[in-house]
């Protein structure tokens, strides 16, 4: 069966999607909002916009499994197969992003549906469906707002993030590394 999401234009966000953390489906709402920045600048065939908004798209998604995963390791959930297809789809989002960057603005119609699907269906179907609401019973067990190593426990104020940058690139790049407790994503 399709996914009702497919139906539009765009991804969009639904309460349907949520997992029952504050900061996952904040940043859930963020990454549809990126991957139709996507989706708008490859129909547009605008070259600069979409190579931006990959990348943006990119350090986005690098920054969510990162807090995704500080959350699920401190709410005991294992993490670990969740990690791995976390990693093939960002190696096949860095693969087809960069396919489309090398043909500089020259790709045929079936190009721009095959990632438009490829968006839309990794990050709703697979990831969001597919994956994170294997968490929600977990994570319906906890407020909402929580983050783990709160600096103080009033309600709904986070503690700091669980990102490391170990390298930055240029000023005018937003490319990002960065570590988490239990390894990178590159």
């Amino acid at each position: 069966m399709m996914n009702p999401m497919w139906r539009s234009k765009s991804l969009a966000w639904t309460n349907e999607l949520s997992v029952g953390n504050g900061v996952i489906d904040a940043e859930h709402k963020n990454l549809i909002g990126l991957a139709n920045d996507v989706v708008d600048a490859i129909k547009a065939r605008d070259y600069d916009d979409m190579a931006q908004a990959f990348e943006m798209l990119n350090d986005w998604i690098v920054v969510h499994f990162l807090n995704e995963e500080q959350i699920a390791r401190a709410v005991g959930f294992d993490f670990e197969k969740h990690k791995l297809a976390q990693q093939y789809c960002l190696d096949e989002l860095r693969f087809l992003s960069g396919e489309l960057v090398g043909c500089n603005s020259l790709w045929c119609k079936d190009t721009v549906e095959h990632i438009t699907h490829f968006l839309r269906k990794w990050i709703i179907d697979d990831h969001i469906i597919g994956l994170d609401m294997q968490m929600r019973p977990v994570l319906q067990k906890y407020e909402y707002s929580f983050w783990p190593n709160r600096e103080c426990d009033k309600p709904g104020l986070l503690g700091k993030p669980a990102l490391v940058p170990v390298s930055l690139g240029p000023p005018d790049s937003l490319q990002i590394r960065l570590q988490s407790d239990s390894g990178i994503y590159n």
